[in-house]
């Protein structure tokens, strides 16, 4: 494999600096030319350890410090900062922000020919067709998501018709096993304490009420064009096994590895190769139990919500979306109660007419509907 440069968008964030630790053990093979961040200080040490020559930042006063520390760089500012990185024209793209802002980025990536390694999964199921539409090659998309990665390493040579269908495994999150009514009284502090991955807080609260399971069945189904009814869900709290893909004569090829993002990460950025490398392994030395449980869709309606919205297609996904942040957002400001998000978003939901996507401008607008839909019913329930 010759030597790949590389843009990280979202660089100071868990992702990319995953990133940065996985290419730190291959500078043969990895060139980093540009980095984009909101506003943390830590990209001025991570441009003197890369050597990155393009740096985007939002905010105008870190812009003034990057270019104080940094004189000889080029410094983007502003809210287009990240795509103008995304599309500076690296061999690889790795968006790595959270959210419907990584839009803009991802599609700045794949009109500017670079592979995207996409972490950002709510780019995709905002943007659909828009997104699909961008690629120039259908491998042009790598998953960075564990399950989508595993399974990409799943469908490898093999052909889409003999699929049968996508098995999504799920950890379960901190409340594995409560009920709806216990689920009534928790607080933002238990939704954080995730069993199993350290991530911000955004995509933790996604993982305690399911949400991001439900995204990554949307994801699925665009990256895999496979049917939501051969997408399922299960609970495998010990976070080993990352998905599976069971054939049409029953047999079933699962992805197994120790839960760590930068497994993912390192195959994202050598796609179609491996490195010979391993940051972790399994230790099959030891005792392992692997257990797998239905998903309690009562008590964690949100995977059924997305569903809902990634059948009905079009911009109902990017509305699903939209609201979830905006109730997230209000839960972590101890505005919305825990099981009030699913709330939130049913009801933007169901007020929602689906239509296909036009144009970046009418995600733009979609969007803004609906975090001003969903914000009204969180001031409600006030």
């Amino acid at each position: 494999m010759s030597r790949r440069t590389v843009a990280i968008v979202g660089s100071t964030g868990s992702i990319g600096t995953q990133t940065l630790d996985v290419i730190s053990h291959h500078p043969d093979r990895f060139e980093v030319v540009a980095l984009a961040c909101g506003r943390r200080d830590d990209i001025i040490q991570q441009a003197k350890n890369t050597g990155a020559r393009l740096i985007g930042v939002a905010d105008d006063d870190l812009a003034g410090r990057v270019r104080e520390a940094l004189p000889d760089v080029e410094v983007c500012v502003g809210a287009g900062a990240a795509a103008d990185i995304a599309g500076s024209g690296a061999d690889v793209v790795i968006n790595g922000i959270d959210g419907g802002r990584g839009l803009e980025p991802t599609l700045a990536a794949l009109h500017a020919g670079s592979q995207l390694a996409l972490a950002n999964k709510e780019s995709l199921i905002v943007g659909g067709d828009l997104v699909r539409e961008a690629r120039q090659r259908a491998d042009q998309i790598v998953p960075v998501d564990s399950e989508h990665s595993a399974i990409a390493q799943c469908l490898r040579g093999e052909q889409a018709r003999d699929v049968g269908r996508l098995v999504l495994t799920a950890s379960g999150g901190p409340f594995r096993g409560r009920d709806r009514a216990d689920l009534a009284t928790v607080t933002v502090a238990d939704a954080l304490n995730h069993p199993t991955w350290d991530m911000g807080p955004a995509i933790t609260i996604n993982s305690a009420t399911l949400a991001n399971k439900g995204l990554e069945v949307i994801e699925a189904h665009l990256l895999f064009d496979i049917d939501f009814d051969d997408i399922d869900v299960v609970v495998h709290p010990q976070s080993i096994v990352h998905s599976m893909v069971e054939f049409t004569d029953g047999a079933t090829i699962a992805k197994l590895s120790p839960p760590d993002m930068r497994l993912p990460i390192q195959l994202a950025l050598t796609w179609p190769e491996r490195l010979d490398f391993a940051p972790t392994r399994m230790d099959w030395g030891s005792a392992v139990q692997m257990t797998f449980e239905p998903l309690d869709h009562d008590t964690f309606p949100m995977v059924q919500l997305a569903r809902q919205a990634g059948r009905a297609g079009g911009t109902a996904p990017a509305v699903f979306n939209a609201a979830n942040e905006a109730a997230v957002a209000a839960f972590l400001d101890g505005r919305l109660s825990f099981l009030g998000i699913a709330d939130v978003v049913g009801d933007t939901l169901e007020v929602h007419q689906a239509e296909p996507i036009e144009s970046l401008e009418h995600v733009r607008q979609v969007i803004d509907e609906a975090r001003t839909t969903a914000r009204a019913h969180i001031t409600r329930r006030a």
